[in-house]
């Protein structure tokens, strides 16, 4: 990891810091651009033909049955079973709080409008599996959708042999998953986003993916044809700050626990202690080599860096300008700096907060926007899986109150039949 000082960069420098490392979106388009337009023709017949020609060991059973959910809970370990089982219990009992109220309220006399929640029919859950497989995020997405209401849940992800895995079919059932497709990459957002008479397509895509998923999504979300996306979640990352009481073993874990995701992954340290920075290095050193990704981790600490401050609030003013999908607070004090946080997907406070439990089974979602989104989206909830619908019924009395201002409005903009659609009800 290289290190930079603050006070020795001027503005340009500090904010091409705030930037993530380089895709070449051209190249990355125009790969999916042609997966797309396949499926958008042929359906489930050029899915499975791309997920052959990317090695995905597909073959007639692509979606699971009866059979596969029943033998996964039966031999699935009993430790991970009361995992998940925990897991699953804090995720939702979290994110039940999240069921947003409908509300009624009279803007004038005999003016009554409304608002109301109602869950988005069919959504699609894309759960990556390329380098390691993710009930967890079965659940994260899982969870919000079954206490949403929504009437059809399929998800897709890859899978590495011609089985299902049995931890993934678990939480899947948890969650009152019936549809689960082993298929992934862009091939998959295709098959969710048009469908096909075999595979009904959805109203809503979530999750998140490598650079292809990620701009499959989008492609899908322009087309109309194709559906809305939660956000485009791009690679994993996460910004630490610390001071000279963090303990450097600790900060070292959680950028290497973010930097084994993938090589694009990007992890940030700022600190205004420089002898804690030092033990961090140390420490990463010593860490990496104990750990089985350590390929990914290399790769990914190419893009990543130390930055040394003077203070804290330059810490948290360029975390703020960096927008993390993930901020831990290894400080003391860290409560009194929480008003200061605009930006950030998730927040980890204190020593004894790691990421890592927020990837699990704290209770909130790990479905978050990276890639500097947080500044203006937030990450999956309750509500992602819901839209809301405006009501009013108005009364002749209530029409007679407000059509002077809209016959006003409506004159003022030039647009005479909307006058005449109020003025014809009053003669």
């Amino acid at each position: 990891m290289k290190t930079y000082y603050y006070d020795r960069l001027n503005s340009e420098e500090l904010l091409s810091l705030t930037k993530r490392p380089a895709i070449n979106l051209e190249k990355v388009f125009e790969i999916v651009k042609s997966i797309i337009a396949d499926i958008k023709l042929t359906g489930l017949k050029s899915a499975l033909n791309y997920a052959e020609k990317f090695n995905e060991p597909v073959n007639d059973e692509i979606v699971a049955t009866e059979k596969d959910y029943r033998q996964a809970e039966e031999n699935l370990p009993t430790e991970i079973k009361a995992a998940i089982d925990n897991a699953y219990k804090n995720i939702y009992k979290f994110h039940k709080q999240q069921l947003p109220a409908n509300y009624s309220i009279e803007t004038l006399p005999g003016v009554s409008c409304s608002r109301e929640y109602r869950a988005i029919e069919k959504v699609g859950l894309y759960v990556p599996g390329g380098n390691a497989v993710l009930p967890s995020t079965i659940l994260m997405l899982g969870i919000p959708a079954q206490i949403a209401g929504c009437k059809r849940v399929i998800t897709c992800s890859p899978v590495k042999s011609k089985k299902f895995n049995n931890a993934l079919l678990y939480a899947a059932k948890l969650c009152g998953i019936k549809e689960l497709y082993k298929i992934g990459g862009a091939q998959a957002i295709g098959l969710m986003a048009y469908g096909d008479k075999a595979v009904q397509k959805v109203n809503k895509i979530f999750g998140p993916g490598n650079q292809y998923v990620t701009a499959a999504k989008l492609l899908v979300s322009i087309d109309p044809d194709g559906c809305a996306i939660d956000m485009p979640a791009g690679p994993s990352e996460v910004l630490i700050i610390g001071d000279k009481n963090a303990n450097a073993s600790f900060i070292a874990a959680d950028l290497l626990a973010q930097a084994e995701h993938g090589p694009d992954s990007q992890v940030i340290f700022i600190t205004n202690d420089i002898t804690c920075s030092e033990n961090v290095l140390s420490e990463i050193k010593i860490q990496t080599e104990l750990l089985p990704r350590k390929e990914f981790i290399k790769e990914a600490l190419k893009n990543s860096f130390i930055l040394i401050v003077n203070d804290l609030e330059e810490a948290i003013k360029f975390s703020n300008e960096y927008g993390p999908e993930h901020l831990i607070l290894n400080i003391k004090q860290a409560d009194k700096y929480i008003k200061e946080i605009t930006n950030a997907g998730s927040v980890f406070i204190g020593q004894y907060s790691p990421e890592t439990v927020g990837d699990y089974a704290s209770g909130t979602n790990h479905s978050l926007p990276t890639s500097g989104f947080a500044k203006s989206i937030s990450g999956v909830t309750v509500e992602s899986f819901m839209k809301s619908i405006s009501f009013q019924t108005l009364t002749l009395d209530g029409l007679k109150q407000i059509a002077n201002t809209v016959e006003t409005l409506a004159e003022t903009e030039g647009l005479q039949a909307h006058k005449n659609a109020v003025s014809i009800r009053l003669r």
